[in-house]
């Protein structure tokens, strides 16, 4: 097969070079009609392995992945400002136009998550929140009603537009902590979260998620558990894809698979508890051969269709 003869990359690379004719990325009517074209078109299951295109492709969808980030800042950033004008920001929530899709996989995390940590967490980061950080409000607002979130992102503007949200709800601005820090630049600060969300833009391209992977290993405490959003398939050119055997310093525990239009793809790692020389040896984490095994249509959370890879580990113990 040719660079481009894929018909399904040929039509993700037009709808790339009308996005780079932009004139900004910016909700508009253009920007909003051309970025749902490109949605729909990645969202069907596709078997297409991005890691497996040529170079030149590869490039595109590196450039297209940033481009994608950026308008969705943008638009989170708009629809921040909007909700900020309300008396009770958070009782509009359902304005922003992708809030259902947030419902389903705050649930699907959620779930994921308490398979795999009994207790209730008292303490959770979200590293990468940006100024409407909605896994965080729906977490704390449906799901985990007395734990506290911290809300780490590089943009102070992002983290002053967040708190905007929140000054009128008397539960959850107590609950709810926003840190404008590179996280980077965290330390021991990290060693007091029982779980992390590592966002899907954090690290734009493998080697700055694997830093960034590799410095939550260095100071998360042993046991905790990170949760990594990653892209399957077609999806793959939306978000970049998490490589388990790129969780240095973690057990990686499974991965979850949406078909639905829940974009995103869940992975779930376990911090070791005991030291370990990979991180040190530049190594992954131990994955035996044939570790994940694939189940088609996994519905055990009413989550509609998805596939899960486990641990083979989870799997006989």
């Amino acid at each position: 097969m040719g660079c481009q003869d894929e018909p399904l990359v040929q039509k993700v690379w037009e709808l790339y070079e009308q996005i780079t004719s932009l004139e900004n990325l910016k909700p508009s009517k253009d920007v909003n009609m051309i970025f749902t074209k490109l949605v729909l078109t990645c969202m069907p299951p596709n078997p297409i392995d991005v890691t497996k295109l040529c170079k030149k492709v590869q490039e595109m969808r590196s450039k297209l992945i940033r481009l994608c980030g950026e308008a969705e800042g943008h638009l989170e950033s708009h629809y921040s400002t909007i909700l900020g004008s309300y008396e009770n920001p958070l009782d509009h929530l359902n304005i922003f136009p992708y809030y259902s899709n947030y419902l389903k996989l705050s649930l699907l995390e959620f779930n994921i998550l308490s398979q795999h940590y009994t207790h209730v967490p008292s303490k959770i980061a979200f590293v990468g929140s940006g100024p409407l950080p909605l896994t965080s409000i729906v977490l704390a607002s449906k799901h985990l009603t007395h734990t506290t979130f911290h809300n780490y992102d590089i943009d102070p503007l992002a983290n002053s537009q967040a708190i905007g949200l929140f000054s009128s709800d008397s539960d959850l601005s107590k609950r709810m902590f926003f840190h404008t820090n590179d996280i980077m630049n965290v330390t021991n600060e990290l060693k007091d979260y029982e779980v992390v969300f590592l966002a899907a833009l954090v690290g734009m391209d493998k080697e700055d998620k694997i830093k960034v992977v590799d410095h939550l290993a260095k100071y998360m405490a042993p046991g905790a558990l990170l949760m990594l959003r990653s892209a399957h398939g077609a999806r793959a050119f939306l978000y970049p894809v998490i490589d388990p055997r790129d969780l240095r310093g973690f057990e990686f525990l499974s991965v979850f698979h949406p078909t639905d239009e829940v974009v995103n793809s869940v992975v779930i790692a376990r911090k070791y508890a005991m030291p370990t020389h990979s991180l040190e040896k530049g190594l992954g984490p131990i994955i035996l051969p044939n570790k994940c095994a694939e189940i088609q249509a996994f519905n055990h959370f009413n989550q509609g269709n998805m596939i899960e890879e486990l641990a083979i580990e989870d799997k006989i113990s």
